[in-house]
């Protein structure tokens, strides 16, 4: 396996490609193992927002 690097410029639209490849990703089911098993829903309850600020602005 190999690591790929992206640099995101804020503001930047997506390219079509991008755009495309993010319609076709959507499409794949979410695949769990041993290593990322799914979470249940008391795990889920767990996670703390990291910028509360940013949760006053939403």
């Amino acid at each position: 396996m190999s690591t790929v690097t992206y640099i995101l410029s804020k503001g930047e639209p997506l390219t079509e490609e991008e755009k495309e490849e993010l319609r076709a990703l959507e499409k794949h089911p979410i695949v769990y193992d041993e290593d990322c098993p799914k979470l249940t829903e008391e795990e889920l309850k767990q996670f703390k927002r990291v910028n509360p600020k940013r949760k006053a602005a939403n």
